[in-house]
């Protein structure tokens, strides 16, 4: 019998809250699944809340309610012939045997499993989840007490031995998120001069910050940006620069 590929793990994280990872990984697993031809499964660790698992939940009744976001619904799953991408609630000690039963099991495997963690890394579980990622995304903004906890976390973290014998080859990449345009360049300057010499990798693009980034779809607007069920406009992610971001994520991590 054929060995099934096994799908790349990947998580959006950081132990700062309110720096976007759940909403980068919602918007980055919609535009892979619903428009860029791959299988994603996102598992939703961040118990209690499990924010995606009721995120879910609002964007169906938000489709069911509005006339023009049901009609992109139908027409999507027309053109690309595919249901939504399964959102699986766990919590982070069990998350990686839950992805793997879940690969096991399923018709049509996974290209690309996002894992959503809790922020805080003393929560059980959250450490060892991490060390069975492929790539680690670390969401930075131009805040002190953010950039200094994640590069300490960071550099910390590569520095822990592998949690068992079946250890993988991992990466981490910092990127900037909800970039200002109207702040200093040389601010970015400076914290970039830090991270160079700690020998972290950062992407070059930077996610620009947008009131979007803080609004699902709902029945009284005409587009689509923050949704598990539909990609963002292509505009819209033009303008903060998500698309990019995507090019330079497929390429880091070679599917």
């Amino acid at each position: 019998m054929e060995k099934k590929k096994e799908a790349l793990k990947v998580s959006i994280y950081t132990q700062k809250g309110g720096v976007g990872k759940s909403t980068m990984t919602i918007l980055l697993a919609s535009l892979l699944h619903y428009r860029l031809g791959y299988n994603v499964l996102v598992l939703d660790c961040d118990f209690p809340q499990h924010s995606l698992i009721n995120m879910r939940e609002r964007d169906k009744r938000t489709i069911m309610e509005s006339d023009f976001h049901k009609k992109l619904a139908v027409k999507q799953f027309h053109t690309i012939n595919k249901k939504a991408y399964p959102i699986i609630r766990c919590k982070a000690e069990n998350a990686l045997e839950k992805a793997f039963d879940f690969c096991q099991d399923c018709v049509v495997p996974p290209d690309i499993i996002f894992f959503d963690l809790p922020g805080t890394t003393n929560t059980h579980g959250v450490i060892g989840a991490l060390k069975g990622m492929h790539h680690i995304f670390s969401p930075i903004t131009a805040d002190r007490l953010v950039l200094e906890s994640t590069l300490a976390f960071s550099e910390v973290f590569l520095k822990l031995p592998a949690q068992n014998i079946n250890a993988i080859d991992q990466s981490l990449y910092l990127f900037w998120n909800q970039v200002d345009g109207r702040e200093k360049t040389g601010l970015y300057k400076a914290y970039q001069t830090v991270i160079e010499e700690l020998s972290l990798n950062i992407l070059e693009t930077r996610i620009m910050d947008s009131k979007r980034f803080r609004k699902e779809i709902d029945d009284t607007g005409n587009y689509v940006f923050k949704s598990t069920l539909l990609p963002a406009d292509p505009q819209i992610l033009k303008a903060t620069r998500v698309d990019q971001f995507a090019r330079e994520f497929l390429k880091i991590i070679c599917i």
